[in-house]
């Protein structure tokens, strides 16, 4: 699952038994990236607090299908398979329509969100472009970028939303990649759904 030592639900104790029981899935078990951060207690609160908010909080207004389409994107740029597989199945699973989101897929996966352009709207082209830009060349966004945003349809809280969607995802495939988490025992698309309540970690 790992190549650093993990300690798995069952073995754990004390902080790291708490922080489990607040991030684990309707199974019991615990996400392999979150497991990779057990020997770090602490880590894994920080990680699951990023990752709730900025993904998981009904403060966002962009639509949440639409930054999980982020993430499945730049995940695809790092290549970095865990993330896509399970951001995908939770992309699919916001859609309600497998049909669609395998067009949208095709068309990320061919670096080209306008291939989708029946099921990616103008604003969420521009987006998608950012996050790629952020991904690949982050010191090439010029204060002309955000304004090409704006005229897009995006406010500036949106691109903020947007924008730390992006850093969250470049952070979590590192830690994927970096630390050789794998698929295995993995359940899916599993993610903490519950956005009006910033303080419930559990996965569903």
């Amino acid at each position: 699952m790992s190549w650093i030592k993990t300690i798995s639900y069952e073995a754990a104790t004390g902080k790291l038994k708490k922080v489990y029981d607040r991030v684990k899935g309707p199974d019991g078990k615990v996400d392999n990236i979150l497991l990779s951060h057990s020997l770090r207690p602490h880590s894994l609160e920080g990680h699951m607090a990023l990752y709730k908010y900025v993904l998981h909080h009904s403060a966002n207004s962009l639509p949440k299908w639409l930054l999980e389409a982020v993430g499945v994107y730049v995940s695809m740029l790092n290549k970095c398979p865990y993330c896509v597989e399970h951001h995908f199945v939770g992309l699919s699973r916001l859609l309600d329509d497998d049909d669609q989101a395998a067009v949208m897929r095709a068309a990320l996966e061919a670096g080209n969100p306008a291939a989708a352009s029946a099921e990616f709207s103008p604003r969420d082209i521009a987006a998608l472009n950012y996050a790629a830009t952020l991904t690949r060349q982050p010191s090439a966004i010029t204060e002309s970028d955000i304004e090409g945003l704006r005229q897009a349809g995006l406010d500036d809280g949106e691109i903020l939303e947007v924008n730390q969607v992006t850093a969250y995802f470049c952070y979590a495939n590192r830690t994927v990649l970096g630390l050789g988490v794998t698929l295995e025992e993995s359940q899916i698309g599993l993610s903490p759904n519950d956005s009006d309540d910033p303080s419930n970690w559990g996965h569903s």
